[in-house]
């Protein structure tokens, strides 16, 4: 596509039309109430918690796209001065409350940029939304797919959010007279919220800047911010440390739970198979989910799969928002792009989607530079990606220049744990903006 058409979630100038796929920060960075260099197209849920994520925005450049529509912008070539035309379709990306992925169409060809996407196969949402991608596209080929590469390693394998969500519920029980603090963000984990009240017959606390969200989004009888009717309580995740749990043990017993995909600590504190309650051994000990959604028979030895416990007072339960490894390879296979960029490219575990599934594209991959760089991410150095000019701008990542039906790409991959390492020994407490989990 050629520059100065349109930006996904970057805010700079010398574009003609902007796209927002959601409100999490590290995707409105640069975006402020004072914004004014063109109009920003949006989910029309998105929409409406603008306003409250930027007070006093000109609410009239926002451009509200309705799922599973095209829209035609009308746009002028940089370089000729004539008219183009750019199609776009916004597709639910089962992220957070408003999040949306963006299907493209032109004459430079088919691109789709997913944003941040949680893909599970098995979810009424996944279906639905690949009837709708699948109908889009009918005998169009994605040129370029812009992918969510957050946890782009086979290391990365997380249950659903329905068996997660159940895990913090059993964590919960299993601890019937302590207060429980589970660490969210702004916006984003509101389904683990309401699963918990409806499994416990419980109000849940919250921050009161997070319950005028949840109003927003029609939530208005299961939060509240009277600590006094409710033991469960979702503080903001940024807040969340090893200090202020010790702090609030010297008042009562409580745990905290973290619902991320993201490897806080690198071990368990030895003997956690002996911190569980019973009610939770018992549980996994009978069956857990395997990743094709049946059940098998395994002996978890106390080690209850996803769920570990990281401090004496700190469970990490896999509750992602972000598609794992199994899940960005079935959405590949659905898409079957002609190549693909990560938008990730400054996460700690980044990984370059082509480096696992080039082969899925037909890309004819360097294969020793891909042995040489692979070397590199197992010893915990980092490798500069390599990058091409991009036409197709974003805040998250360097685009891919293309021809229809001719793309080459190259690889990077940079892995290093050292921040994570060091965020857990400051208490595991993060910084607001932050990348979501």
């Amino acid at each position: 596509m050629e520059e100065g058409l349109i930006s996904v979630d970057r805010w700079a100038e010398g574009s003609q039309a902007y796209f927002l796929t959601h409100l999490h920060a590290d995707h409105t960075q640069g975006l402020t109430s004072s914004w004014a260099k063109g109009p920003i197209f949006c989910s029309s849920l998105t929409a409406k918690l603008f306003p409250f994520k930027f007070p006093n925005f000109t609410l009239s450049l926002l451009r509200v796209l309705d799922l599973g529509s095209w829209h035609s912008l009308s746009l002028i070539s940089p370089s000729t001065g004539s008219k183009i035309t750019v199609q776009v379709m916004a597709i639910d990306a089962h992220h957070c409350p408003g999040a949306v992925m963006f299907l493209f169409r032109g004459e430079f060809g088919c691109l789709l940029n997913t944003g941040d996407f949680r893909w599970e196969k098995n979810s009424e949402r996944a279906k639905l939304g690949s009837e709708m991608l699948l109908n889009a596209l009918q005998d169009d080929v994605v040129d370029v797919l812009y992918l969510d590469n957050t946890y782009c390693n086979p290391s990365y394998e997380f249950p659903s959010r329905e068996v997660a969500a159940q895990q913090v519920v059993d964590i919960i029980t299993s601890h019937p007279e302590h207060d429980i603090i589970i660490g969210v963000d702004t916006l984003g984990k509101e389904d683990l919220l309401l699963h918990i009240s409806n499994a416990l017959n419980t109000k849940i606390w919250v921050w009161p800047e997070r319950l005028q969200t949840m109003h927003l989004l029609g939530f208005h009888d299961i939060f509240t911010t009277k600590t006094s009717v409710t033991r469960v309580r979702a503080v903001p995740r940024y807040s969340f440390s090893i200090e202020t749990l010790e702090g609030l043990n010297t008042m009562r017993p409580t745990i905290g739970i973290i619902p991320s995909g993201l490897p806080w600590v690198v071990k368990p504190i030895e003997g956690d198979d002996k911190l569980f309650g019973s009610l939770l051994v018992a549980r996994y000990n009978r069956s857990k989910v395997s990743s094709k959604g049946g059940k098998q028979n395994d002996k978890m030895d106390g080690n209850l799969g996803s769920v570990k416990r990281f401090h004496k007072y700190i469970y990490s339960v896999q509750y992602s928002d972000h598609s794992c490894y199994q899940e960005i390879e079935e959405f590949i296979k659905l898409v079957h792009p002609a190549n693909m960029k990560g938008i990730v490219s400054s996460s700690s575990c980044y990984v370059d989607p082509l480096y696992y599934f080039g082969r899925l594209c037909g890309k004819n991959q360097p294969l020793q530079g891909l042995h040489h760089q692979h070397q590199k991410k197992e010893r915990g150095d980092r490798v500069v990606p390599v990058h091409t000019n991009s036409k197709f701008r974003s805040g998250c990542y360097s685009g891919v220049e293309k021809k229809r039906k001719k793309v080459v790409g190259r690889l990077g991959v940079h892995l290093s744990w050292v921040s994570v390492l060091r965020r857990a020994q400051r208490g595991v407490k993060l910084a607001e903006n932050e990348r979501s989990n």
